[in-house]
């Protein structure tokens, strides 16, 4: 019975954190690759619409990744440097508006000046910071962007330089957290579990987390 209320306290707490919260929207062209610091895994955002950020400021780093098929050649994809935005979040979704982006013409401007826009639920601009990231092929981007924001750089934010130690959990991990049936609070949890959204399923593991080292 202990566990059931705990488990119930914690779902209420998510669905009380997440009005409060703050959408980014993820468009099938963008990886995100370093969120406030953390290195965040793909096997995560998989399937994901979006991602719940807390209210307050954050910063992100993502490319732009997109194939095309070019007459009589094998298709070709581009990936973009590595883009760096820092802003504040305030309102209920935020989305990474992207220039059309249809031709290698396209790309080869968004390379020498990238365009893009951040917007909130109603499509009003949010003011932001932003820059790109200069790294070697195979580069660790969570050490890179430590580096970055140590250096006072146009976009950085120094108390990102220290990324937690708890970063994203993979796919994996999350599905052991889940998998444990050893009571009917367990049952139920794990069922509620697998109909979440990969954003709420992160928020759940560290307030499980938080609850375990307390």
């Amino acid at each position: 019975m202990k566990l059931y209320k705990v488990i119930t306290g914690l779902v209420i707490l998510l669905i009380v954190s997440a009005a409060q919260a703050t959408t980014l929207k993820l468009s099938a062209d963008i990886d995100l690759l370093v969120l406030d610091g953390n290195k965040i895994s793909g096997s995560l955002l998989k399937g994901a619409d979006g991602l719940e950020l807390e209210r307050g400021e954050h910063q992100l780093l993502f490319r732009v990744e997109k194939s095309f098929h070019l007459p009589a050649h094998s298709p070709v994809t581009w990936v973009s440097a590595p883009q760096i935005v820092t802003f504040t979040a305030r309102s209920r979704s935020v989305l990474i508006q992207l220039p059309p982006l249809a031709s290698v013409r396209d790309t080869r401007i968004f390379d020498k000046k990238p365009q893009f826009t951040l917007v909130d639920e109603n499509g009003t601009e949010i003011q932001n910071q932003r820059d790109f990231l200069t790294v070697l092929p195979g580069s660790d981007f969570e050490q890179a962007m430590i580096h970055y924001n140590l250096n006072g750089e146009s976009a950085s934010v120094p108390r990102f330089a220290q990324p937690g130690k708890h970063a994203a959990l993979n796919g994996s991990q999350a599905q052991d957290l889940a998998l444990d049936r050893r009571s009917p609070a367990e049952r139920m949890l794990h069922l509620w579990y697998q109909q979440v959204d990969a954003a709420t399923r992160q928020r759940f593991i560290t307030l499980m987390k938080a609850l375990h080292t307390s």
